[in-house]
């Protein structure tokens, strides 16, 4: 109990924070915004698909997708400024559990990147996207796991380096190669087989896959249970190691 309610207290903060300046919800949502109204348009004769609606069905999961991805990963730079401005030094006189301080900001990600969410779905219908709100829900779901694996990643990765200098290359090093062999943008059974190969070994691949199966509609196809169970497990792992970092450094 006392674990759920220092995570509730802290997820409230940081809810009221994000309140505060709600701009930078519009802000994380415009870029894929802008994909999908001059890109995505595009995509018909490349993908030489039947209809724009679907195009949009093979294009907006993997935006999503890419928008839980970056969302999560760049979030540790806000908490640099918290441990430059000393919240996280003044955290260790607290009797707060170290892994609500993780939590309670992660799920304010979780619920940050779903409200950008539904704002590019329901762009999307404006574009005859239709999809089945059951499916939409699971979707939803392996996308709110992305974004606490990546989220609670950045911040373990920002408890390490502590500078902004560092996390700035560092993420980036990893966002390139995992948004290419991901078949975000298009998917990857246009590539070569040894590309296809490599993209095998990328856990996101898996889940931009599961999230067009399910905008297809096809709840039965293994690639939905499948990224879902590989984004699930990895979220668990990525907290744990992120929580380890917090106990380290708030003591």
């Amino acid at each position: 109990m006392k674990f759920a309610r220092d995570t509730w207290l802290i997820f409230q903060r940081q809810i009221q924070l994000l309140l505060r300046n709600p701009v930078w919800v519009f802000v994380g949502v415009f870029q894929p915004v802008m994909y999908l109204l001059l890109f995505a348009p595009l995509l018909k004769p490349a993908l030489n698909a039947p209809s724009q609606a679907a195009a949009y069905k093979v294009f907006v999961p993997g935006l999503l997708v890419l928008l839980a991805i970056f969302g999560g990963l760049f979030q540790g730079f806000g908490l640099i400024a918290e441990l430059r401005s000393g919240v996280i030094e003044r955290s260790r006189v607290t009797p707060v559990s170290r892994l609500a301080l993780l939590l309670g900001r992660s799920l304010r990600d979780v619920v940050s990147l779903l409200v950008q969410a539904v704002i590019i779905t329901l762009l999307a219908l404006l574009f005859d996207l239709r999809v089945f709100i059951g499916y939409l829900l699971l979707a939803y779901l392996m996308l709110a796991l992305i974004a606490l694996m990546t989220s609670a990643v950045s911040y373990g990765v920002a408890l390490k380096v502590k500078s902004e200098d560092a996390l700035a290359p560092l993420m980036n090093t990893v966002a390139q190669p995992v948004l290419l062999l991901s078949g975000i943008l298009l998917p990857l059974t246009f590539a070569p087989g040894w590309l296809q190969g490599v993209a095998k070994w990328n856990p996101f691949s898996w889940a931009v896959d599961g999230v067009r199966a399910l905008f297809a509609g096809d709840l039965g196809n293994d690639k939905v249970w499948q990224g879902l169970t590989i984004i699930a497990v990895l979220a668990v792992a990525g907290v744990v190691w992120a929580a380890r970092q917090f106990a380290r450094s708030v003591r």
